[in-house]
């Protein structure tokens, strides 16, 4: 198969990036004009440039490709009303689809939108989330994260009910090499550099961003249209996740914060924000609501119906995460430093 992706530049992006070409395929990355493509240096891959509000970009970035993986979704990065970045997410989303639409009336188009746990709402007796766990209506929690990444499964299953062939393809809280943004391994980042505001107990899982990556291409592959699978790793509690992470990097476990007191905090960075600018709040809203919406979850479709299985350890996962940031000169080795205690500043 001849596989574009979308956000190979991203950390997860570029591990989709090599899976494909490990898996056999073809590959086609579509990014930005200023997008820097460094990190796919000695991979084999056709360039094509678009943009996710270019709807006539797009469509001829997907012209000829029998697949393309969508891995560089709507995400809230500064603090705006929710009622703005829902739109935002709305438009873009909907923007690719209908640019999917269109190059699937030339030719057969495969579509993998990567999406995220937390559109799924959590199961109401405590049992292990999976992918028929969906909301009845538009959730009620107004949190920007919930209501941007809720906004694009439905549009992603709408599409797959007129008849695009499209998957949902959801990994859990992932971890890895490449993570020079800071995305769901700035837990690791700031617990290795002793910087952790604190955390907030809960379930989890975890996954291997190599593990992710290989399980998307196999929704690509095998999965069914209008369907959802979850990519998983393993089911964990923060308390051991963090003390985990603490441990392998040198440093002193960080403190629990209350759930009341994380949000009240990200509410005021918010405010601050919006009124004086300066920094992006290092404990926002989006952060919250994914450390409050954590549960176990059951990935036994994806397992069952891809022949998807996680190949890493969950330690092996940490490990790699803490040597990439090590290698990359964004936290000390372990023998370069002393321990320092976790400070509480939102």
């Amino acid at each position: 198969m001849k596989i574009a992706v979308i956000g190979a530049t991203g950390m997860l992006g570029c591990h989709i990036a090599h899976a494909v070409i490990e898996q056999g395929h073809s590959l086609v990355v579509i990014h930005r004009n200023s997008s820097r493509l460094d990190k796919l240096h000695g991979l084999p891959f056709t360039s094509r440039i678009a943009s996710l509000e270019g709807l006539d970009s797009l469509v001829k970035a997907l012209a000829g490709v029998d697949a393309v993986i969508h891995a560089a979704a709507y995400y809230p990065t500064v603090p705006r009303s929710w009622k703005k970045d829902l739109k935002l997410a709305h438009d873009q989303m909907a923007l690719f689809l209908s640019a999917c639409k269109q190059a699937h009336a030339v030719r057969p188009l495969r579509v993998v939108y990567v999406g995220a746990a937390i559109a799924l709402q959590r199961d109401l007796k405590g049992a292990p989330g999976n992918e028929r766990n969906s909301y009845p209506s538009q959730p009620r929690d107004k949190n920007n994260y919930v209501q941007t990444k809720w906004a694009m499964d439905t549009l992603a299953l709408q599409a797959a009910s007129e008849g695009l062939p499209v998957v949902i393809g959801i990994p859990t809280m992932t971890f890895g090499e490449h993570d020079d943004g800071n995305t769901t391994g700035r837990l690791v980042l700031e617990i290795a550099r002793g910087t952790l505001p604190g955390y907030l107990q809960g379930e989890r899982n975890v996954v291997y961003a190599g593990d992710a990556a290989h399980g998307l291409v196999l929704c690509a592959e095998k999965g069914r249209s209008g369907e959802r699978y979850l990519i998983t790793g393993r089911n964990t509690t923060m308390d051991d996740l963090v003390h985990m992470i603490s441990a392998q990097a040198g440093q002193a476990m960080p403190k629990v914060i209350p759930l009341r007191l994380a949000r009240l905090v990200a509410k005021l960075g918010s405010i601050k924000y919006r009124l004086f600018r300066g920094s992006v709040p290092k404990l926002s809203k989006s952060a919250v609501a994914v450390m409050a919406s954590g549960q176990y979850i059951d990935g036994s479709k994806a397992q069952e119906e891809l022949g998807y299985a996680p190949r890493v350890s969950l330690a092996e996962t940490i490990e790699r995460s803490l040597n990439w940031f090590r290698d990359q000169g964004m936290v000390g080795h372990q023998s370069d430093r002393t321990k320092a205690e976790p400070r509480f500043d939102a």
